[in-house]
């Protein structure tokens, strides 16, 4: 009889606990929001007035520069527009990215620009090229697989695809192929990889891990590059016929499949 008491008031004990739980889930929800709130605000925040600054910059450079390109009329006057256009694009590129550091990602965010919602890798990825002057198909391409985003740019023999490869091996490969700005697809997201003249790597993305929000991560900390088993990369700014398209404002269909 005392065994079935204990047991009886165990059951009750269980089931207050539960219905305490169930009763404060808002409580608990909003508590992490507010943790992942209080990261965010720790670290950079987002920064549009140097954005919109930065992208009508670098349009009227791609302006003045596909105008030079046009009238170029041998071949090494183009190489040279191509390699100040490619180094443009280089500098460039990270500092719009860094504007939007400490946006709030959301599976579903669609923000177009920083600080002005929150945002999804695949938005993140093709907000920056299209404020950037790539005349990119903006929702479309955000919507794609990182497969695809990457071949809207690409062709297949300019990706690199690699399943279960190590970490730091996976780098060194990407090392070897030099400086640019990639695109690096992952098991269920997308991102920038930037690589500097001085072998610098920086894994710049919208995060659906902590901190929940744009993020700049040096190789030592990109977990989320780190633990991906799938990985597919380009070098963007390699690409003559990617620096050329963008050059002359010529339209970059979507890939969808």
């Amino acid at each position: 009889m005392r065994g079935l008491l204990l047991r009886v008031v165990l059951l009750l004990v269980v089931i207050s606990l539960a219905l305490t739980a169930w009763s404060q889930r808002h409580w608990f929800t909003t508590t992490i929001e507010q943790l992942h709130v209080s990261q965010r605000r720790s670290g950079p925040a987002p920064d549009l007035a140097t954005y919109q600054t930065l992208s009508m910059d670098l349009e009227d450079h791609r302006k003045r520069l596909g105008q030079s390109y046009l009238k170029a009329s041998i071949a090494p006057e183009r190489e040279d527009l191509l390699a100040q256009t490619r180094e443009l694009l280089q500098m460039s590129l990270p500092r719009l990215m860094r504007c939007w550091l400490g946006t709030p990602w959301d599976f579903n965010g669609t923000a177009h620009e920083p600080g002005t919602g929150k945002v999804a890798c695949g938005y993140f990825v093709s907000s920056v090229l299209q404020d950037a002057g790539f005349e990119v198909e903006w929702a479309p391409l955000a919507q794609q697989a990182s497969q695809n985003i990457l071949g809207t740019f690409l062709p297949p023999e300019k990706m690199t695809i690699r399943v279960g490869m190590d970490y730091d091996a996976f780098l060194q490969e990407v090392l070897l192929s030099g400086p640019g700005i990639y695109i690096v697809g992952l098991d269920s997201h997308v991102a920038f990889l930037v690589i500097t003249g001085s072998r610098e790597i920086r894994f710049i993305h919208s995060s659906g891990s902590s901190p929940y929000c744009v993020i700049d991560e040096p190789r030592e900390h990109s977990h989320v590059l780190r633990n991906s088993e799938y990985r597919v990369i380009g070098n963007l700014t390699a690409s003559d016929e990617v620096l050329h398209k963008w050059l002359l404002g010529e339209k970059f269909r979507t890939q969808t499949r």
